[in-house]
């Protein structure tokens, strides 16, 4: 998300006021849908069932094999009180993986190490091994890095103690970056992330090593695409300076076998997709890998993609129109876009996660309702979890 440092600058101080003496323990609430669902609440589906309210703007959730549940609160209008939380069966919300990490604050800038604290989290993955991994871009309020800052970190689930700390230095993370999700292969030993930053990008991580590559630099697959206007309730998304947005690589899903990685830009209707091999291959050595880019049909602006577990369905976020849509990836590039859930409470539905029992979890984000757009939006941005008990398209 670009805008220009002196209204991200108001905006955050306004922020600070309201939540830089918040408890580190925060709760979730009960059920309770934003304003703007409320006037079309004939339109819910009785399917979708709000598993949590956040006090703080969400991005990411996942769930590990053995049905916990994290999610995150990233740095951008606001310096939220917990980065990296543990949502409890009683709705309590436990900073993960303990309070040390998650005290770093925009107005602490100068005093905490960005390499050791959450700076600005967009997203936590569980591997289904044992393991959940946090992605630190380390750029708050998505306007400049903080040094030392970007950082995908592994916590170890049987101890709740971080167990590795991958760096992303100024190769991986360069200026302007903005590191957005990741997926792992299937057998453990590479990450893949995408950058929405000014300019976007894959980023192929050696886990063991640690090692780091940047593949599809400004390569046209990772940038928005040229013409693409994002639109949100019925007019197009614009920052109040009149500029439209302009989102690089988000979204990225891995294929059930682990073969291929699909990803797309946010600003773009294009999915396109590569075999893992070429980019943990040729990638990783530092080879070109854009002749192995194949464009994989149109899906519209989306935000989170999944594949569900076991299967060939990819899952889509379409911010557009509150819904989520699913296609068979086995139709090839051709393949019909349906409609599983729309729903006007999926206020910007971003990311998704599934639970040990097929249940889909989405995050919605509000990104239209926040300060980035809305002058007279509130500094703390309540935002929710969403449950689809096994879906079936």
């Amino acid at each position: 998300m670009r805008t220009t440092s002196l209204f991200f600058a108001l905006v955050l101080a306004g922020a600070c006021l309201s939540c830089g003496s918040a408890p580190a323990h925060a709760h979730a609430h009960a059920a309770q849908a934003p304003p703007a669902a409320q006037s079309e609440h004939h339109r819910a589906d009785a399917r979708l069932q709000q598993a949590a309210r956040f006090d703080h703007q969400v991005t990411g959730v996942t769930v590990s094999e053995t049905g916990r549940i994290f999610v995150n609160f990233p740095r951008w209008t606001e310096d939220s009180p917990v980065s990296v939380a543990e949502l409890m069966k009683d709705g309590s919300l436990r900073p993960y993986p303990n309070e040390p990490w998650n005290a770093w604050r925009n107005v602490l800038r100068d005093e905490l190490d960005p390499s050791d604290h959450w700076v600005c989290v967009q997203s936590v993955v569980a591997d289904g091994r044992g393991s959940v991994w946090v992605v630190d871009p380390a750029a708050p309020p998505v306007d400049g890095l903080v040094p030392d800052g970007p950082k995908l970190v592994r916590i170890d689930l049987a101890t709740d103690r971080v167990a590795q700390v991958v760096r992303l230095g100024q190769d991986v993370a360069i200026p302007g970056s903005y590191l957005n999700d990741v997926r792992f292969s299937i057998d453990g030993k590479h990450a893949f992330l995408t950058d929405a930053g000014q300019r976007g990008a894959l980023v192929v991580v050696e886990l063991a090593s640690g090692k780091a590559r940047r593949v599809l630099d400004g390569h046209p697959s990772t940038q928005p695409e040229k013409g693409v206007v994002v639109s949100t309730d019925g007019k197009p998304l614009r920052y109040p300076d009149g500029r439209k947005v302009l989102f690089a690589a988000d979204s990225i899903a891995l294929s059930s076998d682990g073969a291929w990685l699909y990803w797309k830009a946010l600003t773009g209707h294009t999915l396109y997709r590569i075999q893992t091999a070429a980019l943990t291959g040729k990638g990783l050595a530092g080879a070109d890998v854009s002749s192995h880019v194949q464009a994989y049909g149109k899906v519209g602006p989306t935000d989170g993609l999944w594949i569900g577990r076991g299967t060939d369905t990819l899952y889509v976020t379409s911010i557009e129109d509150s819904a989520i849509k699913a296609r068979d990836l086995s139709e090839g590039p051709d393949g019909r876009l349906r409609t599983v859930l729309q729903d006007p409470r999926l206020r910007w539905p971003d990311t998704f996660s599934q639970g040990p029992d097929g249940s889909l979890y989405v995050t919605t984000s509000r990104i239209q309702d926040s300060a980035f757009f809305t002058r007279d939006a509130p500094p703390a941005l309540p935002t929710q979890l969403w449950r689809l008990p096994r879906p079936r398209d």
